[in-house]
This record gives C-alpha cells, structure tokens and sequence, in this order.
C-alpha cells in the first residue's frame, strides 16, 4: 500500500508505518543559536513500532507530535455541519429567484402582530419630546504630569496582546 515498511537498525529490524498528521508541522534550523530559519513544512511521520505490535488500520495519525496535540483534531478543529442536501437546493433556488427579481416560494407566515406591536410602540414614542441636550463644556488644556508622554504604562502586565 506504500504506507508500510521496515526499519532497520544495525542487525535489528522493525515493523514502520508512515502515518499522516492531523496538521502541519513547522521546522525551524539554525545556524549562530539566535536567529532561526524555516526548513520546512511537515505533513508526515513514520511510526517505528516493536515486532510484536500491530500496523494501525488508519492512514492519519490521531495525535500530534508533541502532548498539547493530543486528540488535535477533535479539539481544536471545526467539524463539517451536517447538511441537509434538499434544504440546501431549496434555499440556492431561492436565492436565484431574489437575484433574478422573483420572491421566494416557500415563505413561512410570521406573526405579524409582534411586528405591528413593536411598530405601535416607536410610533407613540416619536410623538415625545427629546430631552434636552447637555450644555457643551469650555475646552480645558490637558495639565498632566506626563510632559508630553503618552498616557499608559510601558509595563508587562497591561500588554494584552497575547
């Protein structure tokens, strides 16, 4: 199946499987220890197991490489909503007929009465009169402290961008 081989080490020789991950790895070289270069994107890794064990029957791999990843994809990706194919149809048609200046044929009948209601109600109320507005404050020049420095502080605990 091309998924399954053998490993060999020195005279030892063990049952290895090549197994999809559940997303793509990264890997960084580098060359002075501070600035890192990208080698490479990582799709797969081979699966080295003991002679007694079995071959997975799955092709992906259910956890990453490292134990944060465990059950990756249950946890952290979305899964496919189930679709109905003939609402999906229905609701396309629809779409075509408003584009195309048509209505749509399958309206559900709302009540209406909770529309009127609320129709009612910002009716009486254009009738009253606004409150007065608030008498605008004289511009005051900012007399801080800061001389010139922005307001805030530069320390770790305010960054909330992580």
């Amino acid at each position: 199946d091309g998924r399954t081989g053998t490993f060999v080490i020195g005279n030892d020789r063990f049952p290895a499987s090549v197994l999809d991950l559940p997303c793509v790895v990264e890997s960084y070289k580098t060359y002075d220890d501070s600035a890192l270069v990208k080698t490479a994107d990582v799709g797969q890794m081979i699966l080295v197991r003991d002679s007694g064990e079995a071959s997975p029957d799955v092709v992906e791999y259910r956890h990453g490489l490292t134990p944060p990843m465990r059950d990756a994809r249950k946890r952290r990706f979305r899964r496919e909503p189930d679709l109905n194919p003939e609402l999906v149809q229905r609701v396309e048609k629809d779409l075509v007929n408003i584009m195309s200046g048509g209505t749509v044929e399958n309206l559900d009948i709302l009540d209406t009465n909770l529309y009127c209601d609320a129709g009612d109600e910002n009716a009486r109320n254009a009738n009253k009169k606004a409150p007065p507005a608030a008498a605008a404050k004289p511009e005051v020049p900012d007399t801080g402290g800061n001389a010139g420095e922005p307001d805030g502080s530069d320390s770790d605990d305010s960054d909330d961008s992580m």
